[in-house]
């Protein structure tokens, strides 16, 4: 039986979903819902709203990994984590239960599997 991820926000053509897809199918993890970065665009206060139901979220950007516990997290450091270069919410993104993951680094991901 395949295990299940709540939402899987991904980019048609970005490396790192490509890694995270690999990921993905490597342990058999499907996702429950499936957005698409390149119609479906979070701006900075939606981005910020989706990570506010949160209890943490974990970022990898590079090597770097960084976890967030968002109640009371500061709204700059959340938008630090959340917003590419686009100023729009990074892909990929991924919701399992009260953890919302960003980008893609294999140390986290393991805890997704």
């Amino acid at each position: 039986m395949a295990k299940k991820v709540d939402w899987y926000y991904r980019r048609n053509g970005c490396n790192t979903c490509k890694k995270m897809d690999a990921f993905l199918e490597e342990h058999e993890i499907e996702a429950k819902v499936t957005e698409s970065a390149n119609k479906i665009r979070y701006d900075e206060d939606q981005a910020v709203e989706l990570a506010s139901g949160m209890n943490k979220v974990i970022a990898a950007r590079g090597k770097n990994v960084t976890e967030i516990k968002v109640k009371g997290a500061e709204r700059e450091l959340l938008v630090k984590h959340l917003i590419g270069p686009s100023g729009k919410l990074r892909s990929p993104a991924i919701r399992k239960g009260k953890t919302l993951y960003v980008g893609f680094s294999e140390e986290f991901a393991e805890t997704m599997a």
